[in-house]
């Protein structure tokens, strides 16, 4: 009876995890029957990373899209990829990987705490490599992707909607796709083309989830990592000369300063089909903005001069050091 104890309250402390190799724990919570992924095979997987202390890093659902990739070799016993060898199509796990392991000979990430990165990983889709070429088997993939691009592309139009619809927006739509809601009316003409306009935002993903703001107490609202380095003042640069997205060149030329807007951007107007890191493609975006100021450029500074062309001389000149250099090589 006292071993059996014993054994229980082993399991207890391990929280139902098993350990693998380099002390890896995994905890699978879903197993489906099915052929177990391989090195090689490629998988779409959601997932997120936290550390001990429960504090995320990183989330494909935040996201809204799950990763795809190859699955690579294990860098070291005992890294995520062995526990995703465990795994098969349908399957979820916890695995909790020691963080010295990973960042071994490296910094560990900025402000992080504990010992573990802990992965809740759910293999949504698993095509196996198998006896396939590397030609065939990349085409087979690239085939399934564009099924689902075309599936999220689709599926964008109803995302803006019921955005726009939860929140009660009454929005205007210009005949390029941008939504658009004034909330406070400025003063003063509306930009032009070329100047500059200085600009305070928060950033979401239509299911609320802020990826980005240059407010710091926005920043802390939403849990952002807060980089020292950044100043957290508004941004400036020259409107509708594509320095920035299109929905956003479109949505400020509307804006005089002190106004405040809502922007709904379908991704035809953002990142498009290539998403940009956190941005999934055909993600829309939701932006809250405020118009700061408003510079036009001075009409009396001086205009930039063209370098002038090198002479017949001078080009001769050139010619011959390159000769003498080349000689001088040999």
């Amino acid at each position: 009876m006292f071993l059996a104890i014993a054994t229980i309250g082993l399991a207890s402390c391990n929280g139902g995890f098993k350990k693998g190799d380099n002390g890896m724990l995994y905890n699978i919570h879903t197993d489906k029957s099915g052929p177990k992924i391989k090195d090689g095979d490629f998988i779409i997987a959601d997932l997120t990373i936290k550390n001990d202390a429960d504090s995320l890093l990183m989330s494909t659902y935040e996201r809204g899209m799950p990763v795809s990739t190859m699955v690579p070799k294990a860098q070291a016993k005992g890294d995520v990829t062995d526990g995703i060898l465990l795994l098969t199509e349908g399957d979820s796990a916890t695995i909790k990987v020691f963080v010295d392991s990973v960042y071994k000979g490296k910094p560990r990430p900025q402000g992080f705490k504990g010992k573990y990165l802990v992965y809740d990983i759910k293999i949504e889709k698993v095509l196996a490599k198998g006896t396939q070429t590397d030609q065939v088997f990349q085409s087979n993939i690239s085939t399934y992707m564009k099924s689902r691009y075309d599936a999220m592309k689709n599926q964008e139009p109803a995302k803006v909607k019921k955005y726009i619809d939860d929140n009660k927006l009454n929005v205007t739509k210009t005949p390029t796709g941008l939504n658009y809601v004034i909330n406070k009316q400025g003063t003063g003409a509306v930009p032009t083309v070329g100047d500059t306009v200085y600009v305070n935002y928060i950033g979401k993903t239509t299911n609320g989830k802020v990826f980005d703001t240059n407010i710091k107490e926005e920043a802390v609202k939403a849990k952002l990592q807060i980089n020292p380095m950044n100043p957290y003042k508004p941004i400036s640069f020259p409107v509708g000369q594509s320095r920035v997205i299109p929905g956003w060149d479109q949505g400020l030329l509307l804006l005089n300063a002190g106004a405040k807007a809502t922007f709904v951007i379908p991704s035809d107007l953002a990142y498009r089909d290539q998403g940009n890191g956190p941005i999934g493609p055909y993600t829309p975006l939701v932006f809250e903005v405020e118009m700061v100021k408003i510079v036009h450029p001075d009409p009396n500074a001086p205009k930039p001069v063209a370098p002038a062309a090198p002479t017949a001389a001078q080009m001769q000149q050139l010619r011959e050091q390159m000769q003498r250099a080349q000689a001088t090589k040999k």
